[in-house]
């Protein structure tokens, strides 16, 4: 498992994309490389669901709406940046709707399924 916290990749700024993922040790390495390979700087949140999956955390209940939102609240992510967008895992499409709940104030966005498309993906969809 890797530490919950919002991990700067490549000196993010106001304007850099949010995304979110598990601690599972090999969710974090491959999503983090994603991005780096982007060559987008980033905040990855890593919230901490004892080191399990996305699917599998969410499906216990570690990873869902009222969890993330405590998250953001926890490390003040709103307070890094100027935009209200959440890229979550394409996988987790069920946590869309709990999440515009807790986190009225922000778009939520499917990210790709397979972290591979990360870099192609942030390249080609972000738009502060």
């Amino acid at each position: 498992t890797v530490e919950e916290k919002v991990y700067e990749i490549s000196k993010p700024d106001e304007y850099s994309p949010v995304l979110i993922t598990t601690n599972y040790a090999l969710d974090f390495f491959i999503v983090s490389g994603a991005i780096e390979e982007a060559s987008i700087p980033a905040y990855l949140c890593i919230k901490d669901t004892g080191g399990i999956g996305v699917l599998a955390a969410w499906t216990s209940g570690k990873f869902n709406g009222e969890a993330i939102a405590d998250f953001f609240k926890k490390y003040g992510v709103e307070d890094k940046v100027k935009h209200r967008k959440l890229i979550i895992p394409g996988v987790a499409k069920k946590l869309k709707d709990e999440l515009e709940e807790e986190l009225p104030e922000w778009e939520i966005i499917f990210g790709p399924i397979e972290a591979s498309d990360i870099p192609k993906f942030l390249t080609e969809e972000w738009k502060e």
